[in-house]
């Protein structure tokens, strides 16, 4: 697909000596810029399974920005893309892109929506980035570092049950009718002071990392929806799991407690 040309995708203003962290924090300020100056000039959605479920040119100009990039800098690494690139790993470690995370409000005109990045390896998630251009927020977690945002450390997480926190989630309108996910989504939800459905699993995460959410869960994310927040969300201390139930794996990430305590209302339901 032709792309707009645009400074931000000129490879030659990539420096070759980035290590992995700062290299997605700037390819997805890239992508997020470049796919909000496509939005200001005008953009039409096309639905692939649903209204709800959209993609647009600023979507595939990021992600083959991205992509383009990390096959120039990181030649022997696989690429995932939530719009369909692909490359083999021949390093054992592969890049997860989600080029617009929230691609309905992104279009929409709603400001709850990002660019987001991640790096696997055996070990499981590496490195993750997220950049919010909403909110001008810059969120980066690496292993074994705490996760920043706008390059300042975040605190650790205090911990927190269920009663006292506020729940990020999302459960389709179609899927209300299945019991096996209505249950224990319902009861999962009912343990919980108050939800919140906003449209972006990135940024819902970043906010459980930054302290804003308690807790977060859903079923069958895929991994851009993640790989890149979940990085954050270790790195200031916080738990993640995966609950299997009824036939469905369920995501779950935030303070200790909460997590726990809603993995129980899923499996008892």
């Amino acid at each position: 697909m032709e792309t707009t040309p645009s400074p931000l995708t000129d490879l030659s203003t990539l420096p070759d000596d980035l290590d992995d962290g700062a290299l997605a924090a700037e390819l997805t300020r890239r992508a997020a810029t470049l796919a909000s100056e496509m939005r200001a000039r005008g953009l039409q959605g096309h639905e692939k399974t649903s209204v709800s479920d959209v993609v647009t040119a600023a979507d595939h100009a990021a992600e083959a920005f991205v992509t383009a990039a990390l096959a120039a800098l990181r030649p022997d690494d696989g690429i995932v893309g939530e719009e369909g690139a692909s490359a083999a790993s021949t390093s054992g470690r592969t890049w997860v892109i989600d080029p617009v995370d929230g691609t309905y409000n992104f279009l929409s005109g709603l400001s709850y929506w990002c660019s987001a990045l991640a790096l696997r390896d055996d070990e499981g998630v590496l490195v993750g980035a997220v950049h919010h251009p909403g909110q001008d927020e810059a969120w980066l977690g690496v292993r074994g570092r705490r996760t920043t945002l706008n390059g300042v450390e975040l605190p650790p997480l205090t911990d927190a049950t269920a009663d006292r926190s506020c729940l990020a989630t999302y459960l389709h309108p179609t899927r209300l009718a299945d019991p096996t996910l209505l249950t224990p989504w319902s009861a999962m939800t009912q343990r919980t002071a108050t939800v919140r459905m906003l449209g972006s699993s990135s940024c819902d995460l970043a906010a459980v990392a930054g302290g804003r959410i308690e807790a977060w869960a859903q079923h069958a994310v895929l991994e851009w929806d993640w790989l890149p927040g979940q990085a954050l969300v270790l790195g200031v201390g916080g738990v993640t799991e995966l609950v299997e139930h009824r036939g469905h794996t369920w995501s779950l990430a935030g303070r200790p407690s909460a997590v726990a305590e809603l993995a129980d209302a899923i499996r008892t339901s």
